[in-house]
C-alpha cells in the first residue's frame, strides 16, 4: 500500500483514527484530541471563512489557558506514582509490575487570598500544577494526533497550568468528601480532563485522575522514565492479524483493572492509621502507602464513589460500575459501550450492554450521538433498571468534553487554523457555553447521587443552558 495523508475519523466513540506510516497503515486512538481548556472567549469566524482569524504569533510566545473554576474552594493537588505488585504488566512482556500515575484533587486551602493574608507563609509554597509535565509534553508534541493541521513544534504543551495548587493543605469541611474518578480517552493523558477535574474539586469532591499506562503518548514517573504509548504498534499488529475486536476488548479489561486496584489504593490510605506526633495529628505511612498533603488521609468518604470519563473513559466508567459495586453513579461523555469502531455497530456487545446498570448513569453525547443511534448505548438503555438519562450538547464535537473544546480555539486563532481544525475536533458551539453546561449537568448528576442535593436540572430542559437536549 502506498503512503497515505495522514487523517483522523472523530466521529468514532472509540476515537480510533488512521494515521498511514510508510507503506504500512497504523491506526492510532485520536480519542485523544488532545490538549487543554480555554480562559479565551472562541474566535467567531463569518461564515465560510477559510480561517479562524490571523496568526498574531507563535503559539509558545503566550501560555494556552484553562478555564478556572467556579466553585466555592480553591483546588489543591498531588500525584501520586502506584504499584500493582498483584499483577504484572499486560502491554510489556516481562514487566512484573503495573504502575500507574494518578493525580489526585480535592477543596484546599493556604492558597489565594488566604495564603497572601498569612505573613508566615512562603510565597510559592504551593505553586499551580502544570497539565503536562516537561517530558510528557514533548511525547504529546511528537505525537500529534490532534489532526494534521497544528504543525510539532509550534505549540508549548509544557507551558499551561491548570488551577490546582500542589501540595495544598485540605479545606476544613464536615463529614467526609465524595470521591470520583476521572479516565480519559484512549491515547489521551489525565490531564486532558483537568478543568473538570478542578471544578468538581472546587465544588467539594476528591477526584482521582488516572492515566493508563502505555495509552497515552508518554507517563512521567517520578524518577524520570517516560513510559511510550505502544498502541500505535498493538493496533497495526491487530490490523493485521484480524484481531480488532479482541484488541478492544483488551483496552477495555486493562483499563476496568487499572481502576479498581486505584479504589483498592483509596481504601488502603483510609484504613492507614494516626499517631500523635510532638503534639501534632501526624499519618503513618504503612505498606508503602503515600504520603497525602495535610488533611487528605482520612477525609475520603468512600461509601460515595462516583466515576466518569470521555470516550473510551465513559465507556470505562460505566464498565468499572458494573463490574464493582464500588462505583454508585456513572457519566460516560461520548463513549461506544461496545468492542466496536462503528457507532451504530450492535456487534461485539460488552457485558455492560448486555446487563445494563442498576445504579444511576448520565450519557452526554456529542451532536447526532444518542442512545436512538449509538447501538451501544441502546443496549444499555433498554437493560438498564437504575436512573439513567440522555442528553446532547448541541453542536458538540467529540473531543468537545476534554480541555481541546478550551484550547482548540485558541490554537486555531495564534496559528490560523482553518476553521475545520476546530469544527472537525470540539463542534461549532461556543466553547465557554460548552464548558459551563457540561460543569453544571456533571456536578448536578454527582450532587443527586453522591450528596443527596438535588436542584432539579437533570428533571428537564433549562432555560439557563438551551444547549443541552434531553434524548427521550
Amino acid at each position: 500500500m502506498g503512503k497515505v495523508k495522514a487523517r483522523v475519523v472523530r466521529r468514532k466513540g472509540w476515537a480510533i483514527g488512521a494515521l498511514a506510516v510508510a507503506a504500512a497503515l497504523v491506526a492510532v486512538p485520536v480519542g485523544a484530541q488532545m490538549a487543554a481548556g480555554t480562559g479565551e472567549p472562541a474566535a467567531s469566524p463569518g461564515r465560510g471563512a477559510a480561517s479562524v482569524g490571523t496568526p498574531d504569533a507563535d503559539a509558545r510566545t503566550a501560555p494556552l489557558t484553562l478555564p478556572a473554576p467556579t466553585g466555592a474552594h480553591q483546588v489543591g493537588t498531588v500525584s501520586l506514582h502506584l504499584l500493582d505488585r498483584q499483577r504484572g504488566d499486560p502491554w510489556v512482556a516481562g514487566q512484573a509490575h503495573r504502575e500507574l500515575m494518578v493525580s489526585v484533587r480535592y477543596p484546599a486551602r493556604g492558597v489565594g487570598r488566604e495564603a497572601e493574608a498569612d505573613a508566615a507563609r512562603a510565597p510559592g509554597q504551593y505553586p499551580v500544577a502544570p497539565q503536562l509535565l516537561p517530558r510528557e509534553a514533548a511525547a504529546f508534541d511528537a505525537w500529534n494526533s490532534f489532526f494534521e493541521h497544528i504543525p510539532k513544534g509550534k505549540v508549548d504543551w509544557a507551558a499551561t497550568r491548570t488551577h490546582a495548587h500542589q501540595g495544598a493543605p485540605v479545606a476544613r469541611h464536615r463529614g467526609r468528601l465524595p470521591v470520583v474518578l476521572y479516565s480519559p480517552g484512549v491515547g489521551d493523558p489525565r490531564s486532558l480532563g483537568s478543568s473538570l477535574c478542578d471544578e468538581l474539586a472546587s465544588r467539594g469532591y476528591v477526584v482521582v485522575a488516572v492515566d493508563h499506562t502505555y495509552e497515552p503518548p508518554g507517563v512521567q514517573f517520578p524518577d524520570g522514565p517516560v513510559a511510550r504509548s505502544v498502541l500505535p504498534a498493538e493496533m497495526a499488529r491487530a490490523q493485521k492479524t484480524g484481531r480488532i475486536t479482541e484488541l478492544l476488548k483488551k483496552v477495555t479489561a486493562v483499563r476496568v483493572a487499572d481502576t479498581r486496584f486505584v479504589l483498592d489504593e483509596l481504601e488502603k490510605w483510609e484504613k492507614s492509621e494516626k499517631r500523635e506526633v510532638r503534639g501534632k495529628q501526624e499519618q503513618r505511612v504503612r505498606g508503602g502507602l503515600p504520603a497525602l498533603p495535610e488533611g487528605l488521609r482520612g477525609a475520603l468518604d468512600l461509601r460515595s464513589v462516583g466515576m466518569f470519563g470521555q470516550s473510551a473513559g465513559g465507556f470505562t466508567a460505566v464498565q468499572t460500575m458494573h463490574d464493582d459495586r464500588r462505583i454508585k453513579a456513572a457519566v460516560n461523555m461520548d463513549g461506544v459501550m461496545g468492542y466496536t469502531q462503528r457507532d451504530d455497530g450492535p456487534s461485539n456487545p460488552s457485558t455492560v450492554g448486555l446487563d445494563g446498570v442498576d445504579r444511576p448513569l448520565l450519557l452526554m453525547g456529542k451532536e447526532g450521538n444518542t442512545h436512538h443511534t449509538v447501538a451501544s448505548w441502546g443496549a444499555v438503555w433498554e437493560h438498564s433498571k437504575g436512573w439513567h438519562r440522555d442528553l446532547t450538547l448541541r453542536g458538540s464535537g467529540h473531543a468537545g468534553y476534554t480541555d481541546a473544546a478550551s484550547l482548540i480555539p485558541q490554537i486555531a486563532r495564534r496559528l490560523g487554523l482553518p476553521r475545520k481544525a476546530v469544527t472537525e475536533t470540539v463542534g461549532t458551539i461556543d466553547p465557554g457555553r460548552a464548558v459551563a453546561a457540561e460543569r453544571a449537568y456533571v456536578s448536578a448528576f454527582f450532587d443527586r447521587w453522591l450528596r443527596g442535593r438535588d436542584g432539579g436540572l437533570l428533571d428537564g430542559p433549562s432555560a439557563r443552558y438551551p444547549e443541552i437536549r434531553f434524548v427521550r
